[in-house]
């Protein structure tokens, strides 16, 4: 996904009328250019200045204000727990002390799912989308459904959250049909009636022949993201049928 661009007004807000060159540059050139430059998302550039204040021993209104900026730059729960946790041994005690208490209050409204929702969509370029409803009673789990393209070949995201999986179903067609999946992220299965299961990693292709059973879904330790690619054929539709138990799953082995 493309980021969008960084503006602030801080200081030309603040101290345009006292010090309009500091507002210059503050605004212009370190938010309008070195926070948007190239080769650092503004996800890691937040962490990096974050370290930089605690370590430093700017626990104050600044840190907050770089800490509710470093969330709204996609910095999870989990990551700047584990940042500040970090620092804690190389920048003293008081200052990671003072520093979670200002993030405590930042982060506080997150549940532990988003957390892992958010890190996870960091590890994609693609977006996870809206909570799959229209298909729910299909899956075991929650799952999300993101339209990447709805021209010439349709495909879209489609993100399980640890363990989900889809109902055994079959994508019948009488010329052409089928599916092709694309892992984008995390772990998961893919399975064909009669055949082991085998794991999906980034960057594995699964071609789904038309009339074939079968099922897709997470690993038990991870989330996953495919992209599902719909292919032309004549007289398509898709047959949903039985899910795919948890003894059955549970079964299922990494080698």
């Amino acid at each position: 996904m493309a980021q969008k661009k960084i503006t602030q007004t801080a200081g030309q807000t603040q101290l345009g009328d006292l010090a309009p060159k500091f507002a210059e540059l503050n605004d212009d050139v370190l938010f309008g250019e070195v926070w948007n430059r190239p080769g650092l998302s503004a996800h890691d550039r937040s962490m990096v200045t974050v370290a930089t204040l605690v370590g430093k021993g700017i626990i104050d209104s600044s840190l907050s204000h770089h800490l509710q900026f470093a969330k709204s730059n996609g910095v999870t729960r989990t990551e700047i727990s584990e940042t500040l946790t970090h620092i804690a041994f190389y920048a003293g005690w008081p200052n990671a002390w003072g520093a979670f208490r200002l993030a405590k209050d930042i982060w506080r409204d997150e549940t532990t799912n988003e957390d892992a929702k958010a890190a996870f969509q960091h590890e994609m370029i693609f977006p996870i989308g809206e909570p799959n409803t229209e298909y729910a009673k299909y899956f075991k789990g929650k799952s999300y459904l993101a339209r990447v393209s709805a021209s010439q070949i349709p495909f879209s995201n489609v993100t399980f959250e640890p363990r989900c999986r889809n109902n055994w179903h079959i994508h019948h067609a009488t010329k052409g049909g089928g599916q092709t999946l694309v892992c984008v992220a995390g772990r998961g299965w893919y399975q064909e009636e009669g055949k082991p299961a085998r794991m999906m990693k980034p960057s594995d292709v699964v071609h789904i022949p038309a009339n074939v059973k079968h099922w897709h879904g997470a690993a038990s330790d991870s989330w996953f993201a495919h992209l599902a690619f719909e292919i032309p054929g004549e007289n398509t539709s898709n047959e949903w049928l039985e899910e795919m138990t948890d003894q059955e799953y549970d079964k299922l082995k990494w080698e």
